[in-house]
């Protein structure tokens, strides 16, 4: 099979998983009602699944290290489509948890597995590309996937909207199974491996960034609904889920293609994210004019899924190991912060925090993220003039004072 047929087969399965992350957050209000919970702490399901995603997902890798890409990938889509099944079942609350945890270490094992198999599929020119096309398949989950699990839901309920992920899963699972070649030179990195990267300055840099991004987007978008009723009135949130779904299809795909051709990833996220913190900042007042949510929204979602492929391409630009044990702490990172921002989302609204302003502390986290960003790369071109070096954004090439859009480079 080509790289390009190969790579639909690892979006494919990224589609299985954004409907799964995702669709939770629209069915928070029926899973409290039907296992007697509040929507805060049937919000902690969410963060059960990033948690898990998070701290687990490495445990396991580093495990499976010596079996190869192919076999991380189908062991995590196997753990996927049970635990999906499992929450389908859950006649209460811990057994809510404990299934969406399994469920958040089976898309952990996946996703970057599935990145660093997209980057190995295709040559070196075309990797933004198929890294935009596998998160894109996770982001194409908010558009088509999430949507339907509500309308699902809405008439068959919550339990049907979690068999129609599962069955998502098992498509994923027999196309990954019978169709995706042998993968070479993108083995799941072990545990130790992990931690090295984690102590390079530059690499820890970039998920520290990615950190504060996804407190900020993940951890708000699984109060979402609750945010629209207060803020806006609005009653259905399934079609600011779609507008939300399909920002973040767009700015997947597109943020591919301008990585490709500007060549400048770090430029790209810190643009991402001050466009992140600008889109959330007016949603408590969105309902003072009508439609005037949709336009933060649509930014939202787009910059929220397009920072995902400029972070992650900067980190695959480290040669073997290296790149996959980086590209497995971001994503790590990435939904820790999920786990981290969802938790403290529902630990306001249980303290009484009107939700219409949860936007406003994490448009500050976002402003925060900013912030690290320019003044670790500042750090490092100061660093790197010290010691006579260029400090390299490894995926382009250039200094990483041109993150920050200043002229002064270093020789690569």
């Amino acid at each position: 099979m080509g790289g390009t047929r190969a790579v639909a087969l690892l979006a494919l399965g990224s589609f299985a998983m954004g409907t799964d992350a995702y669709a939770m957050a629209g069915l928070l209000p029926d899973i409290g009602a039907d296992l007697d919970v509040s929507v805060s702490l049937a919000g902690q399901s969410v963060t059960a699944f990033t948690l898990c995603y998070a701290l687990a997902a490495p445990l396991f890798s580093a495990v499976l290290a010596r079996r190869g890409t192919r076999t991380v990938l189908i062991t995590a889509l196997v753990v996927f489509v049970l635990a999906n099944a499992g929450t389908a079942l859950a006649g209460s609350y811990a057994g809510l948890l404990g299934t969406r945890a399994l469920a958040g270490a089976g898309a952990g094992l996946f996703t970057p597995a599935a990145a660093t198999a997209a980057g190995a599929l295709v040559p070196a020119e075309r990797r933004g590309r198929a890294l935009g096309l596998v998160l894109g398949g996770m982001s194409a989950g908010t558009v088509l996937g999430v949507p339907l699990g509500l309308l699902v839901a809405a008439h068959s309920g919550w339990r049907t909207a979690l068999w129609l992920v599962t069955g998502l899963g098992v498509l994923a699972l027999l196309g990954v199974a019978t169709r995706l070649p042998a993968v070479t030179g993108a083995a799941a990195p072990s545990l130790r491996a992990r931690l090295g990267a984690l102590a390079r300055p530059g690499v820890a840099a970039v998920v520290a960034v990615t950190f504060t991004q996804t407190v900020a987007s993940l951890g708000l978008y699984t109060y979402l609904q609750p945010v629209l009723r207060q803020a806006a009135g609005i009653g259905s949130a399934v079609p600011y889920l779609w507008v939300w779904g399909i920002g973040g299809v767009c700015g997947s795909l597109l943020a591919g293609t301008l990585v490709d051709r500007t060549g400048k990833p770090a430029l790209l996220s810190v643009a991402l994210l001050g466009t992140l913190a600008a889109a959330l900042l007016p949603l408590p007042w969105a309902g003072a004019v009508p439609g005037l949510v949709l336009l933060p929204l649509l930014l939202w979602g787009a910059a929220g899924w397009a920072f995902v492929v400029p972070q992650q391409h900067r980190l695959l630009g480290r040669e073997g190991a290296g790149g996959a044990a980086a590209v497995g702490l971001n994503s790590s990172a990435t939904y820790l912060g999920g786990a981290v921002g969802s938790a403290l989302g529902g630990l306001a609204l249980a303290h009484g925090l009107d939700a219409r302003w949860l936007p406003l502390p994490a448009a500050g986290v976002a402003c925060a993220g900013v912030l690290c960003h320019l003044v670790t790369v500042r750090a490092l071109a100061r660093r790197a003039a010290r010691t006579g070096r260029g400090t390299t954004d490894h995926a382009n090439g250039t200094a990483a004072a041109d993150a920050t859009g200043h002229p002064e480079r270093n020789a690569p």
